[in-house]
């Protein structure tokens, strides 16, 4: 699942479409303030109120294969190794060796120094490779740093490059810092997939979610993230409202489409149908497409594969019938 050829597109051409937004912190403060203001009560009632819906037979079934394919089966641990790499790998070209019909993840995610040991185990299967840049989790390097980190795992065989922004420059008001960090990051991936992580939890209000989404979208991203993974809260219902409200309308503006993934916290099956029925609510089926909704996850795939067999088999495997990550 590589980029679209609208995606490089869109990533290309939203700096003409702000170069008056852009020329200064100033301006970029007057437009992203000038956003409409997120009601809290409103939001998180809507967010609930969705969360309510179930799908059932068939429909589930068909959400169960989509939310595998979604899936950025993912390690990003001090104690990684060379081996569990390669595993996960294999996992993520054949879920549930027990059953060829089960579709393929969209992709690992790893640190930059495992990326040559998964691409050369995945090969040719379609599944990318992902790479966590620029400092991860922290954002806290130099710009030569990060433009370097980016560079070595895109050199490495990356297909996506998922980026951290300086929280802190972003709390501080530093709107352009910010963007034209992500900008040469962006430009930095080449032909690979630029993902850029706001770390939501750390990022105060949902008004400071919609900026943040706004920035990205207008120097280049091709995907907006909500988490690391390692600060809580991660990903949230509401705050994945906010963002998939930010890309609907970005497109409205620009007609450029951008990707949505939460990160961190979903770990159910029934979690990842309630993101599936907002995605398709806020955005339509549009967004319903490994291409444009990611989850970022470790435990989430084994709850999927587990639900599948249930409705395939009529009967539970239980959690040890697959392998743990």
């Amino acid at each position: 699942m590589t980029p679209t050829a609208s995606s490089t597109a869109s990533s290309t051409s939203s700096h003409a479409v702000f170069d008056d937004v852009v020329r200064s912190d100033s301006s970029l403060r007057r437009f992203l303030h000038g956003l409409p203001g997120v009601d809290q009560v409103g939001c998180e009632a809507r967010a609930a109120g969705l969360a309510t819906r179930s799908i059932k037979t068939t429909s589930k079934a068909y959400a169960i294969d989509l939310a595998i394919r979604m899936v950025d089966l993912t390690t990003l641990e001090g104690q990684d190794t060379h081996g569990k790499v390669r595993a996960l790998a294999s996992k993520a070209m054949r879920p549930d060796p027990a059953d060829p019909t089960c579709p393929a993840t969209a992709a690992v995610c790893v640190y930059p120094d495992m990326v040559a040991t998964a691409k050369q185990t995945l090969g040719d299967s379609g599944v990318n490779v992902a790479a966590v840049a620029t400092a991860f989790p922290s954002g806290r390097a130099a710009m030569d740093i990060k433009l370097a980190d980016t560079r070595d795992a895109v050199e490495a065989g990356a297909d996506e490059i998922d980026m951290v922004i300086d929280r802190g420059a972003f709390l501080s008001g530093r709107y352009l810092d910010v963007f034209e960090e992500i900008a040469q990051v962006r430009e930095a991936c080449g032909d690979a997939h630029l993902k850029v992580i706001f770390e939501t939890g750390e990022l105060q209000t949902y008004d400071n979610v919609r900026r943040a989404s706004w920035l990205a979208m207008m120097a280049g991203g091709h995907f907006i993230k909500t988490s690391t993974g390692k600060v809580q809260p991660a990903a949230t219902l509401p705050v994945t409202l906010i963002m998939l409200e930010a890309v609907r309308d970005f497109r409205e503006q620009t007609g450029q489409m951008v990707g949505v993934k939460p990160a961190g916290g979903i770990k159910t099956t029934k979690d990842a149908i309630k993101y599936l029925v907002m995605v398709n609510e806020i955005c339509g089926d549009d967004w319903l497409d490994p291409d444009w909704f990611r989850f970022g996850a470790s435990t989430l795939l084994n709850d999927l594969l587990m639900q599948r067999t249930k409705m395939t088999t009529g009967r539970y495997s239980g959690p040890d019938y697959f392998t743990l990550d």
